[in-house]
């Protein structure tokens, strides 16, 4: 029940989050590329920043995000190569939410563009280790 003011608001960064995507990327973001690796860390980022309207405590709104997006993550099929990369694309975002401060959601979007522009291709999940700040992805833009 602690949660619960959350609800509303993810569902709205959810939805927001893959307008943004489809705007940017077309159905690109469905893929293992670099445009998915954007959609996983500006969604977390921007389910952390609408639950800031319920609460001021971060920990709670990160703890919730990590939480929910984690659930995603594991609750449906994926390859397991794509399930690290997602969740690290996910941490990504919460880390971003905690370092960064954008005055607007332009900012915050302009960033986590760059981020997939320079998103780095991984083939194994240990090469996530070193890369807290980079986006990362499994295949180019046009392969599944």
């Amino acid at each position: 029940m602690q949660h619960l003011p959350f609800i509303l608001p993810t569902y709205r960064a959810t939805k927001s989050c893959m307008i943004v995507s489809t705007a940017n990327f077309g159905r690109a973001h469905y893929k293992n590329g670099p445009a998915n690796a954007f959609r996983h860390a500006y969604w977390n980022y921007a389910i952390a920043k609408a639950c800031e309207k319920y609460s001021t405590n971060t920990k709670k709104i990160v703890s919730w995000t990590k939480d929910i997006t984690d659930w995603h993550e594991f609750a449906f099929p994926n390859r397991e190569l794509a399930k690290v990369m997602d969740c690290h694309n996910n941490l990504v975002g919460l880390v971003t939410y905690q370092e960064q401060s954008f005055s607007t959601s332009e900012e915050a979007i302009n960033y986590f563009l760059e981020l997939a522009e320079n998103s780095v291709k991984i083939k194994h999940s240990n090469e996530t280790k070193n890369l807290k700040y980079s986006l990362v992805h499994i295949t180019a833009s046009d392969e599944r």
